[in-house]
């Protein structure tokens, strides 16, 4: 029986390429993505029609509403960044940080991984292309994987040794691409834009499309789902 692995999975070109790194690894991939008051929910439709189209076990949308708390670009009436020049990417955390959101997001994929009896989560964190995102980094993920390890009734027990897969972390863009052509992605199906049309049509100017657009450019290649 192939080991159970939690993958983090938002329905960008990242997560969808770990999904496939996690299979291509022979795991056994639950994917978990969030419906948490972000402006680009349009996202989740896209999550859905990757598991789908990857074949994973299964694909659940947890609800959680961090509009309560406001303070981002994504989950707020502030307006989403266009136009930066890129090399203004790593100066400073930008507006479009949500506030602890993968602490968030880990803390519902290690209580998933107890249930499953699994000891795999991955998570498409990149820290090269760097984005000025603190829980993007590898410290704070070696952190979050010991805290991991003290907090579970399985971990605590024995049963339970949980590592966190980063498989991107030191890639670039184009990289991360490379990888997801090589097992087949279709990056059709995905979308990046932190601020789509009401229709998930990309808006092509902030960040995320930015970076997305030069990965593919550096690799010669039409985004396809542009």
């Amino acid at each position: 029986m192939k080991p159970r692995a939690v993958i983090l999975l938002s329905g960008g070109l990242d997560s969808t390429t770990v999904l496939a790194l996690a299979q291509e690894a022979g795991f056994d991939t639950y994917c978990l993505s969030f419906r948490y008051g972000q402006r680009h929910s349009h996202e989740l439709d896209c999550a859905s029609r990757v598991a789908a189209a990857q074949g994973a076990t299964r694909h659940v949308i947890a609800d959680i509403d961090l509009r309560t708390f406001g303070g981002s670009a994504l989950t707020s009436d502030i307006a989403v960044p266009k136009d930066r020049d890129p090399d203004d990417h790593s100066g400073g955390i930008p507006i479009t940080y949500v506030p602890a959101r993968n602490t968030v997001f880990l803390s519902f994929a290690l209580a998933w991984a107890e249930v499953l009896d699994a000891t795999d989560i991955f998570i498409g964190v990149n820290a090269l292309d760097y984005s000025g995102y603190p829980d993007c980094r590898p410290d704070f993920i070696a952190a979050y994987e010991t805290m991991a390890n003290l907090a579970t009734r399985a971990g605590v027990e024995g049963r339970q040794r949980l590592k966190i897969h980063t498989p991107l972390i030191a890639m670039t863009k184009a990289q991360i691409i490379a990888e997801g052509v090589r097992l087949g992605v279709d990056y059709s199906l995905t979308t990046s834009c932190y601020d789509p049309a009401p229709d998930g049509t990309a808006c092509g100017s902030c960040d995320a499309c930015q970076l997305r657009a030069r990965g593919f450019a550096a690799m010669g290649m039409a985004d396809p789902g542009r």
